[in-house]
């Protein structure tokens, strides 16, 4: 089955609700030059209140890693998405079981590099050249499908209801993230937005995910 996260978590209210309507992971943006920065102070205060069975993700850009540690102790984070620069190199840096690397490859010879990440699951978002993910834009859903050769895939990339059924059935992703897509406003989720997504990815991950299960959230 396609499991779920909303990202871009920055308030009490998003997070309940998300959690409330089957989300399995909740993404927050410790990347200070977006509209969805949440501090860690906040986010702890808003991870401490969630469920235990939901997957607490925090979401780095270019950090120090000594910074990334420091905020995942903090907070109480389960697993970490570069979604920066990094190198294969810097990833050594953290336990493979807990990382995530969001890459935004342009053609074929940029998927040889993917194997290189000793991560636990590469997601593949839109590439744009001033911002790091949150552009609405959509992904290469054929390179996106290729990646499964290496890794098990989270698909991203301005998916919402008018797209997430088909990109299900034609990436058959692990799991999908979705941001923008179920928004009012930068960092504002719209609550039945977020209920109608993760319905559909239910009814349709169930179905189109020819994977073995395997959960890319479980912590």
């Amino acid at each position: 089955m396609t499991e779920i996260k909303i990202c871009g978590t920055t308030n009490l209210d998003d997070a309940m609700n998300a959690a409330g309507c089957g989300a399995d992971a909740l993404g927050f943006i410790f990347y200070r030059k977006t509209p969805r920065y949440v501090a860690p102070e906040v986010a702890k205060d808003i991870i401490k209140k969630l469920p235990s069975h939901i997957s607490k993700i925090g979401v780095f850009v270019n950090h120090e890693a000594e910074e990334i540690k420091a905020i995942v102790e903090f907070c109480g984070l389960d697993l970490i998405q570069l979604h920066g620069d990094e190198s294969p190199q810097y990833c050594r840096q953290f336990a493979r079981s807990k990382l995530i690397k969001a890459l935004s490859p342009h053609s074929e010879s940029d998927l040889e590099k993917i194997a290189d990440y000793p991560v636990r699951t590469i997601l593949i978002d839109a590439s744009h050249p001033a911002l790091y993910g949150g552009t609405g834009k959509k992904s290469d859903w054929g390179l996106a499908v290729k990646v499964k050769n290496t890794h098990a895939l989270i698909l991203s990339g301005g998916l919402n209801l008018g797209n997430i059924r088909q990109a299900i059935e034609i990436v058959s992703p692990n799991a999908v993230d979705i941001n923008s897509g179920v928004e009012l406003s930068p960092g504002k989720k719209d609550p039945e937005k977020v209920r109608k997504i993760i319905e559909v990815v239910r009814q349709t991950g169930s179905l189109g995910c020819s994977l073995k299960a395997v959960s890319v959230f479980a912590h």
